[in-house]
């Protein structure tokens, strides 16, 4: 199977971040099946900045709050899909970050994060997921079997089916304006901003591979 689409060097990756924007690079090469979501991050940033000897287990303020956190601790970014309408690509996605856990039911897991289908079973956790509207689909990248206070990193792939033209919405929701602080001050290396530790949570999603789906 002939692969459609090639990795891109990690500082050509773009995002809504700081961290990760380089829609500049990216004007100059033509474009690709995937660039269009290829280096997205998810956020969620504590306010202030990170204590010096941050408590074990500690929580800390949103940082994307505007007013009522039960109403504005979330963020949705939707990106279109390229490719040919009517056919389907098997895209490799790598998720890399620093999150807390959050569980979910009546859908499948895939592994111990991702989770295929279904919906939030828990009310104040922070919710990372990524939807398709072509195939329709849904899937959630921070499963775990218990909430709690914990913080960890996550470092994995996974192929999924996107067709061409197709919608995707990156949604983030801390349902509460709290979230679990980085208290361990973990790094992803090479992820910015490595090799400094984030202050909140944050998802990287970076396209591998994408392959005509047969």
């Amino acid at each position: 199977m002939r692969s459609l689409w090639m990795p891109a060097l990690a500082f050509l990756a773009f995002s809504i971040s700081p961290y990760g924007n380089a829609d500049q690079d990216k004007k100059a090469e033509a474009p690709k099946i995937g660039d269009s979501i290829d280096g997205y991050r998810f956020e969620f940033p504590c306010k202030g900045m990170m204590p010096e000897n941050p408590k074990q287990g500690a929580d800390c303020d949103s940082g994307i709050v505007k007013g009522d956190p039960k109403k504005t601790d979330n963020f949705t970014a939707e990106r279109t899909f390229e490719g040919e309408k009517g056919k389907r690509y098997k895209v490799t996605l790598r998720f890399r970050g620093v999150v807390e856990p959050m569980m979910y039911k009546n859908g499948k897991m895939d592994g111990e994060y991702f989770y295929i289908g279904g919906e939030p079973n828990n009310n104040t956790y922070n919710i990372y997921k990524i939807a398709i509207s072509s195939p329709e689909s849904h899937y959630f990248l921070n499963r775990q079997n218990a909430v709690g206070h914990k913080i960890f990193t996550i470092d994995y792939t996974k192929t999924i089916e996107i067709e061409g033209g197709a919608k995707i919405a990156f949604h983030g929701d801390g349902q509460n304006g709290r979230l679990i602080s980085n208290f361990s001050k973990l790094v992803v290396p090479g992820i910015a901003p490595a090799p400094m530790p984030y202050h909140g949570q944050f998802v990287q999603v970076n396209v591998v591979d994408v392959a005509e789906a047969k």
